[in-house]
This record gives structure tokens, C-alpha cells and sequence, in this order.
């Protein structure tokens, strides 16, 4: 069994230290970064000549005229630009599951699902994560920018030794792995990423996943064209939940290879392919605001009630991603952690609930506090709009008496939830094809049974 203990590190020259990998902290900063002294140029971002011979491009994240606040882009200084390759064909996919973002011939799909741990690739069958990436639900259009997309992934060999890497045109990739450590390379440097971390690339960023620790599992949120944010903090003041100083960016980092690079590019919902001559990992310098990054889930600051009554889940948001409407999110990534339970005369596990937003659920490790049977590591459920949910029989009368002593809950595992106020429709590998849902799910509830205590009445006054 994991634990939730956070990585360790060190930090030397002002960066932090993990492992092999250097970072800048922050989340939303200006940062600055250079692989050799002297490659930024002074006082302007695009000189005659670059030093080291280099070429400059920028990368935007935003329109050039975005308020200042919400404004993103990213100077890159590096060997070759990307505008350096072949003209883009249909990139053939070997599953029609893979890639789905058209949702008008998906049946609504109402049913509270729950999926079983998502199959790893035989391993005679050699997959990637560009091929091992399966669509579960979604909503909206990417040619419109405004919608999101669940995927799960499950691979076993790396991109890198195949020089390939991916490119999403659509929007932001937050990626959660269940299962097996990740190298993620990208343009700006290389980050490590374990289970109980996340990552996010940000939409347009070129970037290939290795696997460092065997075959690979996890989960994927897409938000089309808008961006993941920490949430305001409103009455809980400057600090807690996720600290922006533990959000790490990778350092630059760069090769300069002469190779067959195939670029895979996701625009408007399609795969595209196109192949170059040299890696686009060449990247020799960089400054900017528009970047990768990753967290650790084991430093979210936990807030909790310490009264009594269950707090709404959304004290345990770690990044939101905002629709016009303030207050509601087109994403919110929630997670679940480790804490301590300290309510008195409260139902302390999540309540019964009917709620405006659908909630996807996958676990990490461990078992999820509500559903101690039966949802585990590498499966997933979806609670979509209104449709009702929450513990299972055991847990409600366990919980409801059991003595209400301070407890730890959630101890040794690790659940999340991609929350969205939009309706979410499955697709047909989800519902049919992988053969993962459990069509028990809802006898989780077949037990609960009438504690009423009062008079029998009707509703019609002529019976009473």
C-alpha cells in the first residue's frame, strides 16, 4: 500500500530538487530559464541574432490582447523552430475508442456507473501513451473552445525511444497517473511524475511520455481552450489548500539530435501526424509564464470542518478551470486526502446528494472512504447531472453508530474527482466495449433501509 507521504527534496541555486530533475516553484510566475549561460538576451525578447545561433519563437497561451493578469505566453530560444517539418497527414488510429470528441451520436447515458481497473496492454502488444489513451466522457466542441474531455491510459513502452511526441491543439492536459512512475518531456524541460502527483501541459506544448517503472495506468482531463487555475480562497484567507510555491516547472533542458521525429497533433478533435528531422526537444532557453507543471497531491493543506456537519467538497479543490458563469467551473479537479474527522454529532462520510455538476471519480490507491467495496485502484464512476449518489449501506450504518471520537479518514488512500458542470456523455467503449462497467453498482444501495420512526401518513389528506 502507497502512502501520502510527500516526495522529498532539496532546493540549491534557488531551484527545488527532486531526484535527477531541477524545478523553479511557483504557480502562474514569470520564470526565466537557461541549459547554457547567456542564451536570454538582454532588455528585448527578439534580437537580430540570437546568441549561441539560435532561433526565437513565441508560444502563446492567450490572445496578445488578454488583460494582463490573464495574460500568457512563453519565449522559447532554441536549436530549430517548430515550424520545421513535413506537411500534416490523418494519423491512422488503431482504436476508434481513442480520441473521441464528438458526442452527438453518444446515447445519454444516465445510470451512477462504475467501472472496474481499466486493462493494462498484453504484453506482447506494444502501446504508448498516444495509443493507449482511451475517451470515457465529455461534453462541448473543441472547435469552439469550450468543453472538456475523461480519458483513461494504459501503455507499456515509452514514446521517447520511438521519437514521437504529441501536441495538443484542443486545450490543457492534466494528467494523473495510477500506476507507474512517468518521465514527461516537454519543450521547457523534463518532469518526473509518480502516482499521487499530477501534472498539467498546457494546450500547444510538444511533450512524450516514458515510462519509468514498467507498464502505466491513469487519467487524463482536457479542457478546451481555457486554462486551469488555483481557486480563490474567499473567507479562508492568503493560505491553504494547494500552496502555488509547491507547483514545480521543469528547467531547461535540451538535445540536439538529427533523427525521424514524428510530431502527433490533436486539432478540432482529429489526430494529425507530421515528421521532422530533428527533435523538437531543443529548447535552450526560455523565459515566460505560459508553461508545464506538476504537484504533489500529498502537500494539498487540507480544510475540514471541526464542529460539526460535512463540508462541501469543493474545500478540496486543487486546480479549477472557469466557465462564464462565476462560481461555476467547466472543471474543477478535487481530490480526497488523508485528514482527520473530528465532527461531533455529524454524519461524517459525503451525504446523500443530487448535484447541479457531474462528478467522475477515479482512485489512486487505496479504498475510497464512501465505497470500501468494489471501487478500486484503476476503475473510475460517474455520478452525472442530478442523478442521485453517496455511501453505500455498510457505510451508512457504520457511520451512523459509530462512536464520534476524533478519527483519521482516508488513511492509505488517494481518490479525485474531474467535476464539471456540464452534462457529460459516455462514449461507447466506456459504456459497451471495454466491458469495465459493474451492472451491480446499483445494489451498492439495495440495502438501505427505513429507519423512520414517525407515524405512517399519505400525501392525499382523504387517507389520513
Amino acid at each position: 500500500m502507497q502512502d501520502s507521504k510527500q516526495i522529498p527534496h532539496t532546493v540549491r541555486n534557488g531551484l527545488v530538487v527532486e531526484g535527477d530533475y531541477s524545478y523553479h516553484a511557483g504557480f502562474g510566475n514569470e520564470f526565466h530559464s537557461e541549459a547554457l549561460p547567456d542564451t536570454l538576451p538582454k532588455g528585448q525578447n527578439n534580437p537580430q541574432k540570437c546568441n549561441h545561433g539560435l532561433y526565437c519563437e513565441q508560444l502563446s497561451g492567450s490572445a496578445f490582447t488578454m488583460a494582463r493578469h490573464s495574460n500568457l505566453r512563453s519565449w522559447l530560444y532554441r536549436i530549430l523552430p517548430s515550424v520545421k517539418h513535413e506537411p500534416y497527414a490523418p494519423l491512422p488510429l488503431k482504436d476508434e475508442a481513442a480520441w473521441v470528441n464528438k458526442w452527438e451520436g453518444q446515447a445519454p447515458h444516465i445510470q451512477q456507473s462504475r467501472w472496474m481497473p481499466f486493462d493494462l496492454p498484453k504484453d506482447a502488444d506494444e502501446v504508448d501513451f498516444v495509443e493507449g489513451m482511451k475517451t470515457v466522457a465529455g461534453a462541448g466542441d473543441p472547435r469552439v473552445k469550450l468543453g472538456v474531455s475523461i480519458y483513461v491510459y494504459t501503455c507499456n513502452v515509452s514514446m521517447g525511444p520511438r521519437d514521437r511526441a504529441l501536441c495538443n491543439a484542443d486545450g490543457d492536459f492534466l494528467i494523473v497517473p495510477q500506476q507507474g512512475q512517468l518521465k514527461v518531456t516537454t519543450e521547457f524541460g523534463v518532469m518526473e511524475v509518480a502516482p499521487n502527483e499530477i501534472c498539467v501541459v498546457p494546450a500547444g506544448m510538444r511533450f512524450s511520455v516514458d515510462l519509468l517503472q514498467g507498464a502505466s495506468r491513469g487519467y487524463v482531463l482536457e479542457v478546451f481552450g481555457r486554462h486551469f487555475k488555483l481557486p480563490d480562497l474567499g473567507p479562508i484567507g492568503a493560505n491553504g489548500l494547494a500552496s502555488p510555491r509547491d507547483f514545480l516547472t521543469p528547467v531547461a533542458a535540451y538535445e540536439q539530435r538529427t533523427c525521424q521525429f514524428t510530431i502527433v497533433h490533436k486539432f478540432q478533435g482529429a489526430m494529425f501526424h507530421a515528421r521532422q528531422d530533428h527533435s523538437p526537444f531543443n529548447v535552450v532557453g526560455w523565459w515566460g509564464n505560459y508553461v508545464p507543471y506538476k504537484y504533489d497531491l500529498a502537500k494539498f493543506m487540507v480544510i475540514n470542518a471541526t464542529a460539526f456537519d460535512h463540508a462541501d467538497p469543493s474545500i478540496f479543490t486543487v486546480l479549477t478551470c472557469q466557465s462564464d458563469q462565476p462560481g461555476t467551473a467547466i472543471a474543477d479537479f478535487v481530490i480526497f486526502p488523508p485528514r482527520w474527522a473530528v465532527q461531533d454529532r455529524t454524519f461524517r462520510p459525503p451525504y446523500y446528494h443530487r448535484n447541479v455538476m457531474s462528478e467522475f471519480m477515479g482512485l489512486i490507491y487505496g479504498n475510497y472512504e464512501a465505497k470500501e467495496e468494489g471501487f478500486l485502484p484503476g476503475g473510475a464512476s460517474l455520478h452525472s447531472i442530478t442523478v442521485a449518489h453517496g455511501p453505500d449501506a455498510q457505510c451508512f450504518e457504520g457511520a451512523s453508530n459509530c462512536d464520534l471520537k476524533p478519527a483519521r479518514a482516508a488513511d492509505g488512500t488517494q481518490s479525485f474527482m474531474f467535476e464539471s458542470c456540464l452534462h457529460l456523455s459516455c462514449t461507447k467503449w466506456a459504456v459497451d466495449t471495454c466491458q469495465k462497467i459493474d451492472p451491480n453498482y446499483y445494489k451498492c444501495w439495495s440495502d438501505l433501509q427505513v429507519h423512520f420512526t414517525g407515524p405512517a401518513k399519505s400525501t392525499d389528506p382523504s387517507k389520513q
